[in-house]
């Protein structure tokens, strides 16, 4: 071998090794809400939007929506709808006096105050995966989830700089029972996380246990005024609030908790097969949900929001990262701005089986015009495999990167350097480099972003480090940043008293499979 290749290989590897030291020692890292500094890309005319409300408006006046919950239609009836069993038809002269009650913003807070970020405005936050039942381990193999899977991702989400949210289900304990699952999952988020959490939503008495759950960690009185959960509540599409949904809404309605009301949109299935049709129904159903929401408890905090997918004509599956899926995010992001909302949508979202380049390309496809629309709650930011079906602790990595890159691409061009840069080129001149210049020097470490987990160097210099590709970066990166995990600490007199709440819930609930 040659001995200069040799040495030169050598003090790469211990460079890195310096670096690698410097990074496992630092403290917590956590980027601020994203202010959002670039253009909104808007698709349509202001005439447009127009025409997409009105259709919304005719579609809730002339077909209504269903509200299949006794007390929800009561409810209704006596704000002035017209209601006949389950179907509830809303003037659009009271549907939009309902959504003014709705806050144009509003404060999440974690049990860490330095964690509490701001939802509406210019403002975007990023939440990780949800709602698989299988996941793609640590040893890259897929299968369910259990309890240790879903603690370890509420791990990575604390430690992860570009995540604002610490979650829920971001995986499906299977090990656990699904009656005392909520449990397990609420105590997860709030013992090895101090970010702020998310809520359960499949059972009146599961959101109930949760909101007693952040009662003890926070305090009766501070959820009165202070928002400390925010829980996804699904439309049925077509048209369909249920029960289930509408109990959950109301019971974090009622204690000033946050809930994002998300039509779950299949385009060309649940919708029409048209991207303005499509957004036409969401829009009237997210707006339904909204409108319900202030009935049960005005100036509640509430989210405008939506999981959209387009459906494939050959297969009947959905499909992510579709141009027809950017355009309906650009459009929402026009409605949602009209009525004053702050509103959700998912970013890196993918239906490849790996994390590999469709992974990639359709999770780039959508963040960006999740982005460029400008979204406030970016659900499904890190880790979504499989339409869902998997999370991955690979991709949960390589995603949390690619936020952090994508914060980077829409923050503010810096300007104030710019003498300097002149000064620097007179000093170098034609011809010469940069790289020894004080200027350089000064800002070689902040000037680009450089990815930890995408690999630039040279063929020969990749082949003997292991020739790793980016999935296998990723897996190596979940397993080190577990390894450096320190709990943040949670006080043992609340953490006994949540043990004890689960102990007492758990002793009167079954071991049901639903």
């Amino acid at each position: 071998m040659n001995t200069v290749t040799s040495d030169t290989t050598q003090s790469r590897r211990r460079g890195r090794e310096k670096r690698r030291r410097a990074r496992t020692a630092t403290p917590i890292v956590r980027m601020p809400t994203l202010i959002r500094e670039t253009p909104l890309y808007e698709i349509l005319s202001d005439e447009g939007v127009e025409l997409i409300h009105d259709a919304s408006m005719r579609i809730l006046e002339e077909v209504g929506i269903d509200f299949r919950d006794v007390e929800a239609v009561d409810i209704w009836q006596k704000a002035g709808a017209d209601v006949s069993d389950a179907r509830v038809r809303i003037d659009r002269t009271l549907l939009m006096s309902l959504i003014e009650r709705a806050p144009r913003s509003f404060e999440l807070h974690g049990r860490n105050s330095g964690c509490t970020v701001t939802i509406g405005g210019r403002n975007t936050i990023f939440a990780p995966t949800y709602g698989s039942p299988y996941v793609i381990d640590l040893n890259n193999e897929r299968r369910y989830g259990t309890l240790e899977d879903l603690q370890n991702f509420h791990k990575l989400a604390y430690l992860t700089p570009s995540l604002h949210v610490t979650g829920a289900i971001t995986c499906e304990p299977v090990d656990i029972p699904v009656s005392k699952r909520h449990l397990h999952v609420a105590y997860s988020a709030l013992r090895y996380s101090d970010k702020p959490f998310m809520g359960a939503t499949t059972a009146k008495e599961r959101a109930e246990d949760t909101v007693s759950m952040a009662e003890i960690v926070f305090g009766q009185d501070y959820l009165k005024d202070h928002t400390v959960v925010i829980s996804v509540i699904n439309c049925n599409s077509p048209l369909v609030w249920d029960a289930t949904m509408l109990d959950a809404l109301k019971v974090y309605a009622r204690n000033n908790q946050a809930v994002l009301c998300s039509p779950f949109v299949m385009a060309g299935a649940s919708t029409p097969a048209s991207t303005a049709g499509a957004v036409a129904q969401l829009n009237a159903e997210a707006l339904a949900g909204i409108a319900f929401g202030q009935l049960v408890q005005p100036g509640s905090p509430m989210v405008y929001g939506q999981f959209l997918a387009t459906v494939s004509m050959k297969s009947g599956a959905p499909m992510a990262g579709t141009p027809e899926i950017s355009q309906m995010n650009y459009m929402i992001g026009q409605l949602a701005r009209r009525y004053g909302l702050p509103w959700r949508s998912s970013g890196m979202v993918s239906g490849s089986k790996l994390n590999d380049a469709q992974a990639a390309y359709e999770s780039n496809m959508t963040m960006s015009a999740v982005l460029l629309s400008g979204a406030n709650f970016v659900f499904h930011s890190a880790g979504w495999n499989e339409a869902g079906l998997s999370a991955s602790f690979s991709k949960f990595m390589l995603d949390a990167e690619q936020v952090a890159m994508f914060c980077k691409s829409v923050s503010p061009v810096n300007l104030e350097d710019l003498d300097q840069c002149v000064e620097t080129i007179k000093e170098v001149g034609p011809g010469g480099h940069f790289l020894g210049t004080a200027h350089t020097l000064q800002n070689f470490e902040t000037a680009f972003f450089m990815p930890e987990l995408l690999d630039n160097n040279s063929y020969e210099q990749w082949l003997s480090e292991g020739a790793e590709d980016a999935d296998t970066r990723g897996l190596r990166a979940a397993k080190a940043a577990l390894d450096r995990y320190e709990e943040p600490k949670l006080d043992s007199a609340i953490d006994e008293a949540l043990r004890e709440f689960i102990k007492k819930r758990e002793s009167v609930l079954p071991d049901t499979v639903e």
